[in-house]
């Protein structure tokens, strides 16, 4: 069989419609970069150009702390992001370990009535749990609190339903060798089971890391709005529709909106190949 050859014009031209996307794509990012070192008036004159004109820091400055027009408090609100999301991350990537876990390997009355609830769970739109959260949360008299921004957040069915699925995909047989030398159910998961889920394990991170960094309307339902509450995305949402009087300051809100940016792209780039691996292994698996 003869081997075919790529046609050069085909791969030159494939090249320069990835190079187009990836341009529309990056370039309001970088629109974003140039803008936060912008002054008031050039941004609003110029505002798709890349090069400030003049170039200043003022804005990083004010989101810093580091001037006596402070503003409006981003770094509080960066504060509250990063507490926030740490704590909903790690609590809960260990919780719905747990519960896929357990669904997946415990043989209890009602699993299979429990794992289509979580099923259900999935099938309804957050927009359609805002009341019942807010209700919850009044109830409970933690409404406008740390707690409240915490609590409904740390376990999702999501990835109680992808812990589960690759659970399930693990031999039984690993288990049962080390029940043979004693180990108990925790400690069979623990030691044994969860090292294993690695990808699943650093997809649920990223998944979780994402959504609550960028969560808005739990944040919005269940605080009062004021500045000590709020998170990188609220705060950026308020400065936006001018109710804390930043006006039309883009340098300001597109800084801020940058702040909420890096530390997600940093975590997906950081952990990317396992993410992309998990998703491959999950899909030969399944």
């Amino acid at each position: 069989m003869k081997e075919q050859r790529s046609n050069p014009v085909k791969t030159v031209l494939l090249y320069a419609a990835l190079i187009a996307f990836a341009i529309v794509f990056i370039y309001p990012f970088f629109v974003q970069i140039a803008t936060s070192f912008k002054t008031d008036p050039d941004a609003a004159n110029n505002p798709l150009s890349l090069i400030p004109d003049p170039a200043t820091t003022q804005v990083w400055q004010r989101i810093f702390g580091q001037t006596e027009d402070v503003g409006v408090p981003v770094m509080t609100w960066t504060r509250n992001s990063f507490l926030i999301t740490i704590v909903v991350t790690l609590t809960r990537v260990f919780l719905d370990s747990l519960a896929g876990y357990a669904l997946s390997r415990l043989q209890f009355k009602g699993r299979k009535a429990v794992f289509g609830a979580v099923l259900a769970v999935m099938a309804v739109p957050g927009v359609a749990l805002l009341i019942p959260k807010f209700l919850m949360v009044n109830y409970l008299g933690i409404y406008d609190t740390y707690t409240a921004m915490i609590l409904p957040l740390i376990v999702d069915a999501a990835g109680v339903f992808i812990m589960k699925q690759f659970f399930d995909s693990v031999p039984i047989s690993i288990e049962e060798a080390a029940r043979m030398d004693g180990a108990g159910i925790f400690r069979t998961f623990w030691s044994v089971v969860l090292p294993m889920a690695r990808p699943a394990l650093i997809t649920l991170t990223i998944l979780s890391f994402q959504g609550s960094w960028n969560e808005f309307s739990h944040f919005l339902v269940v605080t009062r709005g004021t500045p000590d509450h709020m998170t990188l995305v609220t705060g950026l949402a308020s400065m936006t529709s001018g109710q804390l009087g930043a006006g039309t300051q883009y340098p300001l809100k597109l800084g801020t909106a940058l702040l909420t940016t890096i530390p997600v792209a940093l975590l997906f780039f950081a952990l990317q190949r396992y993410f992309i691996r998990g998703a491959n292994e999950g899909g030969v698996k399944g």
